[in-house]
């Protein structure tokens, strides 16, 4: 398959994990106001996120990998899973498709005349405004190591779920439900990145807060994902399994 076909899939990916995540936030997390029962709120926007991530798997996992992740991305690279040469197109194209994904749900969340809020924007401590902050009031530094410590565990489960050791065949429901038991923590810290390109489609369109306070969706699971990538290689892969 070639990088280029490879690239699209990724496209295609994190428009889905956006537009499916972030859509059941957006629109379906409290669906009817206060109390109404139709509204999923944070367990059925956390599973929503993992959905995203288990079908998308089944359906590109054998394609490009099924990154979805800049984060993923480089720690698989720094766990040798993935060329590092092939890193940058991989980024670029789950960029564009957070911001496709983000377009098509924001294109949707005002097409009934309301104020789009936050509109799933990831933050820290608390800010003025429709978007961007904690949904929590967390200070910056909890959320610096909230993202880090969950961003080095998917990627940890991860390199587990899809080692050649592993039973095949499994993956996407352990990498799937790892995404969302990190949501149910991480959610009222950060509205939960663990994910840059997740975070910038939704900054872009919402502004303010939310796109000056990008830098630590970048960094934090950027930074979480190389440290588990170089872990888990250099504690549980040997030469033999390289």
């Amino acid at each position: 398959m070639t990088l280029g076909k490879r690239a699209v899939a990724e496209v295609f990916g994190t428009f889905w994990l956006v537009f499916g995540g972030c859509g059941s936030a957006v629109l379906a997390a409290n669906f009817g106001g206060e109390g109404n029962p139709l509204g999923i709120g944070l367990v059925g926007v956390s599973l929503a996120f993992g959905l995203t991530v288990m079908t998308m798997a089944y359906a590109i996992g054998h394609i490009s990998g099924c990154h979805l992740n800049p984060a993923v991305t480089l720690g698989l690279v720094a766990g040798g899973r993935h060329p590092a040469k092939e890193a940058a197109p991989y980024i670029a194209a789950q960029v564009v498709g957070g911001l496709i994904g983000a377009g098509v749900l924001f294109v949707i969340a005002t097409g009934n005349g309301s104020e789009i809020g936050g509109f799933a924007t990831n933050g820290f401590a608390t800010v003025e405004g429709a978007a961007g902050g904690s949904p929590g009031g967390y200070s910056m530094t909890a959320a610096l190591v909230s993202e880090i410590v969950l961003t080095f565990m998917f990627l940890f489960i991860i390199m587990g779920a899809t080692d050649k050791r592993a039973p095949a065949g499994f993956a996407p429901i352990a990498i799937g439900l790892g995404l969302t038991l990190i949501h149910l923590i991480g959610i009222p810290v950060t509205n939960l990145s663990v994910n840059p390109a997740r975070s910038t489609g939704p900054a872009v369109f919402a502004g303010g807060a939310a796109l000056t306070q990008l830098w630590l969706f970048w960094i934090a699971p950027i930074v979480g994902g190389v440290l588990a990538g170089i872990l888990y290689r250099g504690m549980f892969e040997g030469p033999s399994e390289e």
